[in-house]
């Protein structure tokens, strides 16, 4: 028999050994999915539960906030899958058993995962999942409901908290507002809590809410809330975002709140949006009318590959890209080391000759 024939009649073995390797995966995958919280904590044990998400450095198990694990089916998409926001990995819980244990043949990560699976677990989470359209539907709701029981944060708990953020004139546009008595669940099993929150308005290109995100705080204003996530987001927030004043020709857009409200104590007429994370302002709609897009990263690596991309997107739709880079973390911490003016100048470099003229305010052109 030539070596061609015996080619020819091993193939449909290795085929059907590859297919039943692709189906064990994904049986794999998805009853892992099922039980995606008890993953992360085995797995990802220097992370911790945000919200719907399993934060964590990496998916080695590294401490920090740059990957987040989905922990239900959701609107956004199942269980299990996650993202890396600094290196733009993503993948499922198989992955996360292979790269946390570093195994690299599947036949490991497959008993490695059966062996996980057959460990006793309290409290199984109900198998049934509700659908998508719903969930997206009422979470919508709830969003435009809480932001229209909210009022305006003029002489609030929100308002002193950003003047000790060292946001003196908040140019907000009416897309925050102030809750004295907003819910908080540190997870599903916890009792509810009630702190006052700082509310911001979700919102699509044609300005209708899609979600709200929620800054709970203490009571006094000096600081966020002391609880474990006092920043979460609800509703549809995927190419949404907060925005602070219409858009025409130019934009800055970046991912914090408070970032977006330093640079419009500046730049107080220039249209801006908060996305709220590097992934999110990776995805971010663009008007049809913007012309000219600045990119206020974060100076971190999920900060600057959220700015690569965005500005990647931009320049395919032929729209001019800058990227706007803070001294130190971010822009909130150059307004509060820096002051307005000397913030302003630092600024004033980075921005195009006509648009310093168009939007920076006079306070921060004076060099006397």
């Amino acid at each position: 028999m030539t070596k061609a024939v015996q080619k020819r009649t091993l193939s449909p073995s290795r085929d059907i050994a590859e297919d039943g390797r692709l189906r064990d995966a994904s049986e794999l995958a998805h009853r892992l999915a099922r039980e995606a919280e008890a993953v992360c904590r085995h797995y990802l044990s220097n992370g911790r539960r945000q919200g719907r998400y399993w934060m964590v450095g990496d998916s080695r198990n590294t401490p920090g906030r740059s990957l987040f694990v989905r922990l239900n089916e959701s609107p956004k998409g199942p269980a299990g899958k996650w993202t890396d926001a600094a290196t733009g990995e993503h993948g499922d819980l198989l992955d996360i058993i292979r790269k946390s244990c570093g195994l690299v043949d599947f036949r490991d990560v497959a008993k490695e995962a059966r062996r996980f699976l057959s460990m006793p677990r309290p409290n199984p989470r109900p198998a049934s999942i509700p659908d998508r359209r719903i969930v997206q539907t009422r979470s919508v709701e709830a969003a435009r409901r809480l932001f229209g029981m909210s009022q305006p944060i003029g002489r609030t708990v929100a308002k002193i908290y950003l003047q000790q953020r060292g946001i003196e004139s908040v140019h907000d546009e009416g897309a925050l507002r102030f809750h004295a008595h907003c819910y908080y669940r540190p997870n599903e099993d916890s009792p509810t809590e009630v702190w006052p929150a700082m509310i911001a308005r979700v919102s699509d290109l044609g300005g209708r809410i899609t979600g709200v995100h929620r800054t709970w705080l203490h009571p006094s204003g000096r600081s966020k809330a002391p609880v474990d996530t006092p920043r979460r987001a609800m509703g549809d927030l995927l190419g949404n975002a907060v925005r602070f004043g219409l858009v025409d020709d130019v934009l800055a857009a970046g991912e914090g709140i408070e970032t977006m409200l330093s640079l419009r104590c500046v730049l107080p007429t220039m249209p801006m949006v908060a996305a709220l994370s590097a992934n999110h302002l990776a995805a971010i709609l663009l008007p049809p009318s913007l012309r000219r897009l600045y990119i206020a990263r974060d100076a971190d690596a999920a900060g600057r590959a959220a700015a690569m991309t965005l500005t990647t997107r931009a320049e395919a739709a032929g729209i001019e890209a800058f990227t706007l880079s803070p001294r130190l973390d971010d822009f909130n911490a150059d307004l509060r080391m820096l002051g307005a003016k000397e913030f302003g100048a630092t600024l004033r470099e980075q921005l195009v000759p006509q648009d310093v003229v168009r939007f920076l305010s006079l306070a921060a052109t004076d060099s006397g």
